[in-house]
């Protein structure tokens, strides 16, 4: 058997993590295991550091996640999943990774660092969710339409709607199987895409404003500061996918979105946090780019978190531009 099924299948107490600044593949392959891990009747808490972006609250069991929780003492099995670091998770989480026997690292970065005491790393699957899927089915647990719903918005979400290139024949199979199971595509499309607040609207037309381009033409690059999300009455969530804007304009290989942490340093104090997202044409490794400066994820979509001066972070990712 394999080493991960029987650890989950002997477990008892089970803190399953995402990353922190959560995607649609980070929550839905979440509550797909989790919802996996009620079925056989485990003892489970959902975690992860961040507030859940708005257009994913819909999903079946999201108010089960928690954004802390009480220490290691009962947990058996840690399953860590959708994270290339372990530190992604947050610190809270990572310091209870540290302390408990069994750590799991279910992954599908080219990035992941392999940390752990079972991996199941897989570069070929279209998101973290093809691969809850599959184990899924290794522990016999009947899919129901709550975790089918988990599945398919983590395929669609990391697919790009099926339109990014890590798109595979899996992605299509198991979302056609999901329908199966009583998903309805139109209605999660319209909960991931088809509404927003004012807020996010304007704050859409500010990051479309603060879109810069290389010399090149090679690079754009978006950014989203906390003076933004004031001014907007939004919340860092709501710039989930706003990289996509910068994505589409023509003949640019790689668009970046520099978001600003809201609990960095004020007052004009340097170095400021931020997060910096990374997206390619299918052309650059964005994942190479993001590994340099201490981040990772895959070829396609990437990311890391800097301390910087903005104009200096600007200068030293535009200076790729010539690279490609």
């Amino acid at each position: 058997m394999d080493p991960i099924i029987q650890q989950l299948k002997s477990s008892k107490y089970v803190l399953l993590a995402s990353h922190r600044n959560p995607d649609g593949d980070a929550i839905g392959s979440l509550i797909a295991m989790g919802l996996c891990l009620d079925a056989l009747n485990k003892n489970i808490t959902l975690y992860n550091e961040s507030p859940i972006p708005a257009v994913y609250r819909f999903l079946p069991s999201v108010n089960r996640v928690v954004r802390t929780f009480d220490g290691p003492a009962t947990y058996d099995t840690v399953v860590v999943l959708d994270c290339g670091d372990l530190d992604r998770i947050g610190a809270l989480g990572a310091d209870t990774a540290s302390r408990v026997p069994v750590v799991i690292n279910i992954d599908h970065h080219s990035t992941n660092k392999r940390f752990g005491h079972l991996q199941r790393i897989d570069t070929a699957a279209c998101a973290t969710a093809e691969i809850i899927y599959r184990i899924i089915k290794e522990l016999s647990v009947t899919i129901t339409k709550q975790m089918a719903t988990a599945i398919y918005t983590g395929i669609l979400t990391d697919t790009g709607s099926f339109r990014f290139s890590n798109t595979n024949r899996a992605a299509f199979a198991i979302c056609e199987e999901m329908v199966c199971y009583g998903v309805n595509p139109y209605q999660i499309a319209q909960y991931v895409y088809g509404t927003y607040s004012l807020g996010r609207i304007k704050l859409l037309n500010l990051a479309l404003d603060s879109i810069e381009i290389s010399e090149n033409g090679k690079i754009s690059m978006m950014t989203v500061t906390r003076d933004m999300l004031k001014e907007t009455g939004t919340q860092p969530q709501d710039a989930d996918g706003l990289i996509n804007y910068a994505r589409g304009i023509k003949d640019v290989k790689v668009a970046v979105l520099i978001q600003e942490y809201t609990d960095g340093k004020i007052n004009g104090g340097f170095p400021s946090r931020y997060h910096v997202s990374l997206r390619s044409d299918g052309t650059v490794d964005v994942g190479a780019i993001a590994a340099s400066f201490g981040g990772g994820g895959h070829y396609s979509a990437s990311g890391f978190n800097v301390e910087s001066d903005l104009s200096e972070l600007k200068s030293k990712i535009f200076a790729l531009a010539e690279k490609f």
